[in-house]
């Protein structure tokens, strides 16, 4: 599978097959996200895997009790650990660089069959006591990931002219 083609069949899985993801492809997965940019190559994260059902299980309670996320074999946990990095151009740091992390994980799964969600829908003081994520580190987002139990639906998106602009902004 070329990039083009995980980049079209990525989609939000929120349904997960019980069935446990072999430790060479979730390794491949961690690894895109070890290799993604990030600003003068800090890498200014760490990528908590946790497969435990119980811990999954509360993170799925700290998640806003979104059960899928405890039903995935494993949530990734992307944990920023510069919260007070500001580039500049006035943006913080530390989500950028971890989105563009996550981003290459989720591409990685898709290549190798795994499913992915972005989950930003979470209690930050309730998850980093299950994680041990001690300030001023910061959970960004939570991966769940695992082979689908759904086959993913068509993706609505803007037209390209919707979105770009020529020069200038409009």
């Amino acid at each position: 599978m070329d990039v083009y083609e995980a980049i079209a069949g990525r989609f939000s899985c929120r349904a997960f097959a019980d069935a446990p993801i072999e430790p060479d492809k979730l390794d491949r997965v961690l690894n895109a996200g070890r290799l993604a940019p990030s600003g003068n190559n800090s890498q200014p994260w760490k990528f908590v895997v946790v497969t435990d059902p119980d811990r999954r299980k509360a993170l799925a309670v700290g998640a806003n009790n979104q059960a899928f996320v405890g039903q995935a074999p494993a949530v990734i946990a992307v944990v920023g650990l510069d919260e007070n990095t500001v580039m500049s151009c006035t943006v913080p740091g530390d989500p950028v660089n971890c989105a563009i992390a996550i981003d290459h994980m989720t591409l990685a799964a898709t290549a190798e069959g795994l499913g992915t969600c972005w989950i930003g829908a979470f209690d930050q003081d309730t998850c980093r006591r299950i994680l041990g994520v001690e300030a001023p580190a910061k959970i960004i987002e939570l991966l769940p990931i695992g082979y689908p139990a759904i086959e993913p639906h068509a993706k609505t998106r803007k037209s390209l002219d919707e979105v770009v602009c020529r020069e200038q902004f409009s």
